[in-house]
């Protein structure tokens, strides 16, 4: 199926559309040769997104955009003591 992704993080969507390509081809290490953060992280959003054609949208986060709020909204609510 076609999912269109929005986030209104860059380093998301370039870690996912341009880096991590070269991340899995250097043993999960960035250029400057650093284990890559939360690598079990991009390897289960490679692996889901690898199941569908996704197209990944950025949007300018806290401006007013009225989905990326809720998105922050349900966020904020689903992390523990807060």
């Amino acid at each position: 199926c076609e999912v269109r992704l929005h986030t209104d993080s860059m380093y998301l969507k370039d870690g996912v559309t341009k880096w991590i390509h070269g991340w899995k081809k250097n043993g999960w290490k960035t250029a400057d040769k650093k284990p890559v953060k939360n690598v079990d992280l991009w390897q289960r959003l490679e692996e889901a997104a690898a199941k569908h054609k996704v197209s990944w949208h950025w949007v300018r986060g806290h401006n007013d955009h009225e989905l990326n709020e809720a998105a922050d909204a349900l966020a904020r609510a689903a992390v523990p003591g807060r």
